[in-house]
């Protein structure tokens, strides 16, 4: 009989299951969407409150890691703000040894990768249930990477994770072509959300962050709102 519960047996099918559950933890998260356009990367996601009470500024679906790179997530929140720190610090220490803010998004999404690839084969710990969208500006351009919780990580043009990304994705290979302008991209984003979103979009129920030449920006709330009248 196998034992579901070990990290590193694999299973009569050759996986792991806990690594297979990680990614349906992930794969169950809300959606969220990365396009890479001619001027910058956009990262959008679907952010639901569990309850009327929650202060919806208190937490946010899409963070900087630095000036230049930026994450949005889906799955489990505090799986990903553990990743997150570790990624704070591997780029800390990037800029201490190069006195350099630009650190390529390659190598910080393979450090990232490297982490939660160890997570599947260690001892007293369990993977991440999460999956990450890591886009940014270094030498190279514009950068847009998914880092799943296996371990494995690979560069995109546009992509989507969580509980509708298979919608999504198709939604995306349908309308993106390189050379999109940033107007043209959100214009893609927040339609596609809106296909697979149940109820209203609104500029309360979704993130959106650009990242330029110029830095992070996430979009406030108005600045949503008038995207979304277009």
């Amino acid at each position: 009989m196998s034992n579901n519960f070990s990290l590193t047996t694999f299973s009569n099918d050759g996986s792991l299951d806990q690594v297979n559950y990680a990614i349906t933890a992930a794969n169950n998260g809300e959606t969220t969407l990365g396009l890479k356009t001619k001027d910058g990367v956009i990262l959008a996601c679907e952010k639901n409150l569990n309850s009327i009470l929650v202060d919806s500024t208190s937490f946010s679906k899409i963070n900087n890691l630095s000036k230049y790179i930026g994450v949005a997530y889906s799955g489990l929140s505090p799986d990903c703000r553990v990743l997150l720190k570790k990624a704070r610090k591997e780029f800390q220490e990037y800029k201490l040894k190069f006195m350099d803010d630009l650190m390529p998004v390659h190598s910080l999404s393979r450090e990232v990768a490297n982490v939660m690839q160890e997570y599947t084969q260690s001892g007293g710990v369990r993977p991440f249930g999460v999956c990450l969208l890591m886009a940014g500006y270094d030498r190279e351009g514009h950068r847009l990477y998914q880092i799943d919780p296996s371990g494995a990580y690979y560069e995109l043009k546009a992509g989507a994770i969580g509980k509708n990304r298979s919608r999504a994705t198709q939604n995306l290979e349908r309308r993106y072509k390189d050379g999109l302008s940033i107007d043209d991209g959100l214009s893609i984003m927040i339609s596609t959300l809106r296909e697979g979103y149940d109820g209203e979009v609104t500029e309360n129920n979704i993130e959106i962050a650009i990242l330029k030449s110029s830095g992070f920006e996430l979009l406030t709330p108005e600045q949503v709102k008038n995207y979304l009248k277009d």
